[in-house]
Order: C-alpha cells, then structure tokens, then sequence
C-alpha cells in the first residue's frame, strides 16, 4: 500500500499473467503462452544411448507450416498418436522442449523474450526473428520413416 501519497508503478499497474507460476494459468492463458513457433510439432529421434532428443526438420502432418499452427488442434491428439499434450500437470517431466520455448522458460523460472507475440504484440514477430520452423521443414508425408535421420537438425536446440 502507498505511504504518503506515493505512488509505485507496482501498486497500479498489475503483474503481466505470463508472470505467475504455470500452474496458476487458467487453460486460456496456458494457450496465449505458446509462442507459435512449431518446434514443438517436429518429428523427434530419441538415441539409441537414451541421452536427450534429436530433432529433425520433418514437420508433423497436421501443422501448417505457413502459420506453425496446428490445422487440427482440438483433435490433434487423437489424429496423431504421438502428439504430445503439453500440459502443467507434465510440463517437469518433458525435458525435451527446445530452449526458446515459453513453456520451458516460465518454468525454469525465466522471462519472455522480446519476440514473444505477448510482449511484442505481433503474432509475426516469433518468424521474424528466426525462432519458427517457416521456411525451414518439410512435411513427413515427404520422408519414409525409415530416413527420418538423414534429417536430423541442431538449430532447435541451440535456439537458431
């Protein structure tokens, strides 16, 4: 509460939603995190030696690959069997989502980057900075799932 007739920014203007810890978020703001960047929707190699996942750039069939957004979202996970349901009930236990990732980053503790479509207000600015997969995967209706390998790509884990 001010004192004396002073007023702090903190005591008017509220702290931003993305702020609070995820499993506070109601189911519509848990969506608004997601940056829309289709990393997420990328087909995925686990190694033989169990250590850690390899992407590929071999885009799910269901992502649009224009927008990076799912063309079936409310039954993406009965169409893709595959698909995972991010959720704050498993979000500690998916070590495997990209570095730039919202989901990742709010649950280690780390703010938004200036991209992000909350903070910039652009739904584009996540492309423009090069974070999605826009111009950068094929569909996996392109690739036999036995050459998923010849495919295997490092620019998600290293936020490029």
């Amino acid at each position: 509460m001010p004192t004396a007739g002073v007023f702090l920014l903190s005591d008017v203007v509220p702290e931003p939603w993305w702020h609070r810890p995820l499993d506070k978020l109601t189911r519509s703001e848990w969506e608004a995190l997601c940056d829309g960047c289709g990393r997420c929707c990328l087909a995925k190699i686990e190694p033989e030696d169990g250590e850690g996942v390899l992407f590929t750039r071999v885009a799910c069939r269901l992502l649009d690959t224009e927008t990076c957004r799912c063309l079936d979202y409310t039954h993406r996970l009965q169409a893709v069997p595959d698909c995972q349901d991010l959720n704050c009930d498993n979000i500690h236990e998916i070590d495997w989502l990209p570095s730039t990732c919202a989901y990742r980053l709010r649950r280690e503790g780390k703010p938004l980057p200036d991209w992000h479509p909350l903070l910039s207000g652009d739904g584009e600015s996540v492309h423009n900075a090069g974070i999605s997969v826009r111009g950068r995967v094929i569909g996996e209706h392109h690739v036999h799932p036995d050459g998923l390998e010849e495919h295997i790509v490092h620019w998600v884990e290293s936020g490029g």
